[in-house]
């Protein structure tokens, strides 16, 4: 008789469950037999809450081993989970006593803090605690500086990692609990402080007394401000404190708040910014010099860092182990001379590069960078207007052997036609992948396009084209092109060009594409993706689209649909995020001619139903900053309604509970929340929406369905 998986002793089997961290495959398992329930339920280490906090009393007490907990999640959304309130049916310190008892090994907490009265609660429960997630998006309380976090220092003795970055505060509230509590802050290695609803980052004073309190970092992440114009902007001094005060850092970001914001740059403006910033070359040879461990750096800056190549070169030589840069508002990062190399092409130990509005970046700089960054697995490149699309087909021919992931933004020579031509040599390579929905050269003529989207860089235009050649070997570049040719005037069976797509497009399949993101202009239409190049992607899993733009300046779209059923032909999407948050326009009653909020979110989410394998969808209603509200309408309610596969809806804004009860018409959903994660998210008292009682009505009704699957 054959041996089955159940004869394995159970020491291999535990040691097997313990390796698995995807949660669906872990359910699945722990439905196959009572042995695989218990062995899943005492190997799970990883545990996020979902239900409503008035049932966490009932959780059972099978989940010992769980060392990761996420509380930050709970319904409702955002609310006062363990607060003295006197409206609670619930004894604070009675549900976190029970909290201990059911999860007594947990070193790492994620929490919606909406009050320090949660932590005050929670603190005490589990004092190994080394890593703590506050999450807050609500406006914070009238509390005296540093009493949001001074709970935790008390408390948590051991704690290594703090983790801010969803999390509104005053910035002044950080540093005095730092040097109150200076054991707790020396311990610290990680720290995350690249707070997203920040209008103001950390000043330079500020990062000085944060990193001399903190002097056994590894991974540092700031939001600051660079801009000269401002009182505290950070300059050469602040550098060069992380740099002395923290040598051992591993990963190190800083970002000015500016960055942190999702809205596009001018397209016509040329990469430079009004100001420069006050950063010396030599201060950034002696940060790199002061930081020889490091392994990933961002330095976003928002201002303009002219000729920063010989800075670059230093990093690429004192720096060894550095394997992710990304770099904002760096000018000169690479002006090679004939076949030297120079500035970050120097740095050959990269596997992701990122370039933000570098103003004399140009084809040959791509060249340089392909040849000296050879291990690169992941290139980004935002808001360089010099680039075109033969330079990024010579990057993309070079790196064929390693390049996985590639991000264009905002490239006045690349709209999605050229850019998805240019990346032609590795498109049956690439996994991840964001490209803009301009659709210019989608609508030239059809034979100049044709043209263009077989035709090889031209490498004998340049100096170096030998030097190019020899690194691909000569035959192997020689071959792409050769292989291209044959692929246009015939009709060989090898041929790795599918077709034409109609519009005189020769396109390939994206086989190995399994993520796509998309950025679009409001009143523009997702349509012409496919006539692009992004007709054949048979493993296209997932799809984040962000719709920007005032509506409010539109005229009425001249189709009914933004054309979101043009995704349906991809045979394996199940995920979608679809953001609209940028999106600005009349929540209320629009003025004359114009369309109020409502109407665009039918234009945004029709043909959402033709998705017939949609699984999982985040959605971000557009916004009325005028009164603060990003509100699910009734038409968004109803073309929701009709995606019948969905398991799980996240509306990221509030909604009407009758307009959520539409969502009950969907057979297999069996999770969905209302999450306001933007700053400054609505108080309960303030809305008419969904409320703590509302919502637990849904959710009861949601519940005592029964679910097919």
């Amino acid at each position: 008789m054959a041996a089955t998986i159940n004869d394995l002793p159970d020491a291999i089997l535990t040691n097997i469950f313990a390796l698995l961290s995807d949660t669906r495959t872990r359910n699945s398992l722990s439905l196959v037999c009572h042995k695989f329930l218990q062995l899943e339920k005492a190997t799970r280490t990883s545990l996020t809450l979902r239900g409503n906090a008035r049932d966490l009393v009932l959780i059972p007490h099978c989940f010992r081993s769980v060392t990761r907990l996420d509380l930050s999640l709970l319904s409702p959304w955002g609310h006062a989970l363990l607060s003295s309130s006197s409206s609670l049916s619930y004894d604070p310190k009675l549900l976190a006593r029970h909290l201990r008892h059911v999860f007594p090994l947990v070193t790492s907490l994620t929490v919606y803090s909406r009050s320090p009265s949660v932590l005050e609660v929670l603190s005490p429960q589990w004092p190994g605690l080394r890593h703590v997630k506050l999450v807050r998006w609500h406006q914070r309380p009238q509390i005296l500086p540093g009493s949001d976090f001074s709970p935790v220092f008390e408390h948590c003795p051991s704690l290594t990692s703090l983790d801010l970055s969803e999390f509104y505060y005053w910035t002044e509230d950080l540093p005095p609990v730092l040097q109150a509590y200076p054991a707790t802050a020396a311990s610290l290695t990680k720290l995350n402080l690249l707070t997203k609803s920040f209008t103001e980052g950390f000043k330079s004073h500020e990062i000085q007394q944060v990193v001399a309190a903190c002097p056994n970092l590894r991974h540092l992440l700031i939001a600051c401000v660079f801009d000269p114009r401002y009182i505290g902007f950070v300059g050469d001094d602040a550098l060069l404190s992380i740099a002395r005060s923290c040598p051992k850092l591993t990963l190190l970001h800083l970002a000015d708040t500016a960055s942190l914001a999702t809205t596009r740059g001018d397209p016509n403006e040329e990469g430079y910014s009004s100001e420069d910033a006050r950063i010396s070359r030599a201060t950034l040879v002696e940060l790199f010099s002061g930081l020889p461990l490091i392994e990933e750096l961002v330095l976003d800056v928002c201002k303009n860092v002219r000729d920063s190549g010989l800075a670059l070169e230093e990093l690429g030589s004192r720096c060894g182990k550095l394997k992710v840069l990304k770099l904002g508002h760096f000018h000169s990062v690479c002006t090679p001379i004939g076949s030297q190399l120079d500035g970050v092409a120097l740095c050959e130990g990269l596997e992701s590069l990122s370039i933000k509005n570098s103003a004399d970046l140009d084809d040959m700089g791509l060249i340089a960078i392909a040849r000296g960054c050879w291990k690169l697995k992941k290139f980004e490149v935002v808001g360089c207007k010099r680039i075109t699309g033969k330079g990024v087909r010579t990057l993309a021919s070079l790196l064929r052997r390693s390049l996985v992931e590639v991000g264009i933004s905002d490239c006045i020579n690349l709209d999605a036609a050229a850019s998805l031509r240019a990346l032609e040599p590795v498109c049956d390579r690439i996994e991840r992948l964001h490209i803009d929905c301009v659709w210019e050269s989608v609508e030239e003529d059809g034979e100049k396009d044709a043209e263009a989207g077989v035709c090889d860089f031209k490498l004998g235009e340049f100096q170096n084209a030998a030097h190019v050649m020899d690194l691909f070997g000569g035959s192997e570049f020689e071959g792409v092109s050769n292989k291209k040719k044959r692929c246009k005037y015939s009709e060989e069976a090898g041929c790795s060009y599918r077709g034409s797509n109609g519009n005189g497009l020769w396109y390939k399949s994206w086989e190995r594409l399994r993520y796509l993101s998309l950025w679009i202009a409001v009143g523009d239409l997702l349509s012409p993706l496919p006539m692009a190049g992004l007709e054949d992607c048979p493993n296209l899993e997932e799809i984040q689209i962000r719709v920007e733009g005032d509506c409010r300046e539109r005229p009425k779209p001249s189709e009914p649909a933004l054309g979101l059923s043009t995704l349906a032909q991809y045979p394996r999407l199940s995920k979608m995020q679809l953001d609209c948050g940028d999106t600005i326009g009349f929540a209320l009653t629009a003025p004359s001619g114009q369309m109020d909020l409502s109407l665009w979110e039918r234009f945004f989410l029709n043909g959402i139903g033709d998705l017939s394998l949609l699984e999982e969808l985040d959605y971000w209603p557009p916004q009325d900053r005028d009164v603060n509200q990003r509100s699910l309408s009734l038409p968004a309610a109803g073309l929701l309604a009709e995606c019948g596969t969905l398991r799980k809806l996240f509306i990221h804004g509030t909604a009407h509970e009758h307009f959520m009860n539409f969502m009950l018409r969907i057979p297999n959903l069996r999770d969905v929340q209302l999450r306001e994660d933007y700053y400054p998210a609505p108080e309960n008292d303030m809305s008419t929406e969904m409320r703590v009682d509302s919502t637990s009505r849904f959710e009861d009704a949601l519940n005592r369905r029964l679910i097919p699957d």
